[in-house]
């Protein structure tokens, strides 16, 4: 069998992603970027709620970010908040129709015989060869990792639970399995 490039397959894997992407938010009546902003709003953490995070996770512009914004928060689907200590701080959050539409967006047959094909196989490690991989595109691109809080340099157990050692502060189980734009690899 010719070897393949790695680039050609993620490229390809992209693409298929993006189609279903696409039909999904047909159905729905969204565009992709909608349904971006509720699956990133759905798993990010108290550092990186804000449009800004936001705005770098989605690799988009501030203007473009700032129009989708609006337009899910007149759908109802995700509400601002001015922080409680900054006030020039804006926090995003989902709202109930937004997290509803989200599930229905999820549900994907393409994704779930993929992921019954994976377990098939018997394939090994596949989760750590996938990211491998992204990590090698972010640094390749010199964009932030947006990494599960549990698996940062920063992340520390404490006697009390968890804490962030870049924030000093202390973490719940759920903040340490939700994405940060802090997050640094190991």
């Amino acid at each position: 069998m010719e070897r393949v490039d790695v680039f050609d397959l993620i490229e390809r894997m992209a693409a298929l992603i993006r189609s279903e992407e696409r039909k999904k938010c047909t159905e729905l009546g969204l565009q992709p970027v909608h349904l971006q902003v509720l699956d990133y709003l759905s798993r990010c953490n108290r550092y990186s709620d804000t449009p800004a995070a936001l705005t770098n996770y989605l690799g988009m512009t501030r203007g473009t970010v700032s129009q989708t914004l609006l337009l899910l928060v007149n759908k109802g689907f995700i509400k601002k908040t001015t922080d409680a200590t900054d006030r020039r701080m804006v926090h995003l959050s989902l709202l109930a129709e937004g997290i509803a539409v989200l599930k229905q967006a999820r549900t994907s047959d393409l994704f779930n015989q993929a992921a019954s094909l994976f377990k098939e196989h018997n394939f090994i490690n596949n989760e750590e060869m996938f990211m491998k991989a992204l990590t090698a595109l972010q640094k390749a691109n010199k964009s932030q990792s947006f990494g599960q809080c549990k698996t940062c340099q920063y992340f520390t157990k404490t006697s009390g639970g968890f804490s962030c050692g870049l924030t000093k502060e202390q973490l719940s189980q759920s903040d340490s399995e939700k994405i940060c734009q802090e997050h640094s690899v190991l």
